[in-house]
């Protein structure tokens, strides 16, 4: 079994739905942290989902508060991710938060 470091990134600009990672085939992740960076000055909230390879869409952070100038991990356990699952983020305005995700790839 290969296993892989890896980190996922985004600057969230707007307030779309927005990937931050994707399961790729044949492979398993698991995510270790989540964190959630205010740098504008203003307090935010965002919201983090995991969708299945059904489409089902799973609400893991619903509205979760940032405050000013701060940074909050969001995980306080392991989070298993599976075969073409994705973690969504979703920031209640744009151009505020930025959102880091240490991970480890099992394939």
């Amino acid at each position: 079994m290969a296993s892989a470091y890896k980190n996922a990134k985004v600057d969230l600009t707007d307030t779309d739905v927005t990937i931050l990672y994707t399961c790729p085939s044949v492979t398993t992740a698991i995510v270790t942290s989540i964190l959630v960076s205010e740098d504008s000055g203003n307090a935010d909230t965002i919201t983090v989902t995991l969708t299945n390879s059904a489409a089902a869409v799973f609400s893991l952070f619903k509205v979760r508060a940032v405050g000013a100038n701060t940074t909050v991990e969001l995980l306080t356990r392991p989070l298993v991710v599976g075969e073409a699952e994705i973690l969504k983020v979703t920031a209640a305005t744009g151009g505020r938060l930025h959102v880091v995700s240490s991970l480890l790839e099992l394939s």
